[in-house]
């Protein structure tokens, strides 16, 4: 284009040569109307050649004032850009008046409600979790469970937090299936091991007693055993029963008001707390449970899948159907946005200016004016062909009047 355009004001000078000496050979007086119509349209390609050129660089390299505007003005032309921005952009009332306009939950809601793009959304929203889990690193987020569980698990005491919860399971009789459960044990060990007595009472009985006195000791022991923990276990209010009781209600009692038994409790609770099992505790169970969330995201027929599938298409009937939630969703958008327009347009808009100012100015003007240049050319030969036309014009006036 720059050829074309040049090309345009070459052919001015040669016409105008050419008519020029045509018009000293003693040519007719047409030939002025030629040579004033050159003659203008080379000083119109001039000067629009000068024009555009001072808008990038110095014309001919000569450093003449105010030419090389955009290399001189980018800063300006970078905070201008973003003032107009945030004037005609981030204004709060247009904001939010565009936000409402925009009907943006019924619009998400009746998408949603396509089977097609709800799927589509499920598979975006496992990706995001993937891609979460991709970038947290596993020991920030060992160190995240580890100061947010496991340090608030070891932190309190546990005797008076761990006597309540006894105290409550004791008044809502969640001991009994557990006591039952015991006597039952008991009862058939006792059942099933009568060699075990046997061996018990022979060991303990004296060297000289006979034989049959022992076996009838171990007959009768074990007896006495079996018929002691059938009591247990069908008498509901047995002495055993109503004693392992009295115990655990002294013991919650001590957990919640004993120094000592509490400073048992805490000793306890260091030992465990310190055990390399529990400190590697929180980074298996950080690998299981991004395993498992991995694994669930991938699969489409999962518990994790299907509940996600679930949720967006509630929330799509409750965006289509219920134009209240609608109008809260839709109201607490529009008032982000106007807050967001009204105290952080600066913000926004000094990235422009910012992201300019970085520019190099030779190149940012190389750039600016390869985007343009097809266009900037045509003014040069809008500016020739203008020219010809208005030299034309006033030579025709001219003689007209003279």
């Amino acid at each position: 284009m720059k050829i074309v355009a040049t090309g345009f004001l070459v052919v001015a000078g040669v016409v105008y040569l050419i008519a020029e000496y045509a018009l000293h050979s003693g040519a007719d007086p047409w030939v002025g109307y030629v040579r004033a119509a050159a003659e203008a349209g080379m000083v119109g390609g001039l000067a629009d050649w000068f024009a555009v050129t001072a808008l990038f660089r110095h014309p001919l390299r000569i450093p003449i004032p105010h030419t090389a505007l955009i290399r001189r003005k980018k800063d300006q032309l970078g905070s201008s850009l973003g003032s107009f921005v945030g004037e005609n952009f981030l204004d709060p009332e247009m904001v939010s008046e565009k936000v409402r306009s925009a009907r943006i939950p019924e619009r998400a809601g009746e998408w949603l409600q396509d089977d097609e793009h709800r799927r589509l959304a499920s598979d975006q929203a496992a990706k995001a979790i993937r891609s979460v889990l991709a970038v947290l690193r596993d020991e920030d987020a060992v160190a995240i469970i580890e100061r947010t569980i496991v340090a608030r698990i070891a932190e309190p005491q546990w005797g008076p937090p761990a006597g309540r919860i006894l105290d409550e399971l004791l008044e809502e009789g969640r001991h009994l299936p557990l006591l039952d459960l015991m006597a039952d044990r008991a009862h058939q060990w006792v059942e099933a091991n009568p060699a075990t007595i046997d061996r018990w009472v022979t060991e303990k009985a004296p060297t000289w007693a006979p034989q049959f006195v022992n076996e009838l000791l171990s007959d009768r022991a074990y007896r006495e055993l079996s018929e002691w923990t059938w009591q247990i276990k069908v008498d509901k209010q047995h002495a055993v029963r109503l004693a392992l009781i009295g115990f655990v209600r002294d013991f919650a009692r001590d957990l919640q008001e004993d120094p000592a038994t509490m400073a048992k409790l805490e000793v306890f609770k260091h030992e465990v707390m310190n055990r390399e099992e529990v400190r590697r505790a929180a980074g298996s169970a950080w690998a299981a449970a991004k395993r498992m969330i991995v694994e669930a995201t991938e699969d489409s027929t999962s518990t994790l899948r299907v509940k996600i599938d679930d949720l967006l298409r509630r929330l799509a009937d409750m965006l289509v159907d219920d134009a209240r939630f609608r109008g809260r969703l839709e109201g607490y958008m529009t008032r982000t946005a106007a807050y967001v327009a009204e105290n952080y347009a600066d913000e926004v808009t000094s990235i422009i200016s910012e992201t300019v100012e970085r520019w190099d100015a030779d190149e940012a003007s190389e750039k600016i004016e390869l985007l343009a240049g097809k266009d900037l050319q045509f003014i040069r030969i809008n500016g020739t062909v203008v020219g010809a036309l208005a030299g034309l014009a006033i030579h025709f006036v001219t003689t007209l009047v003279f």
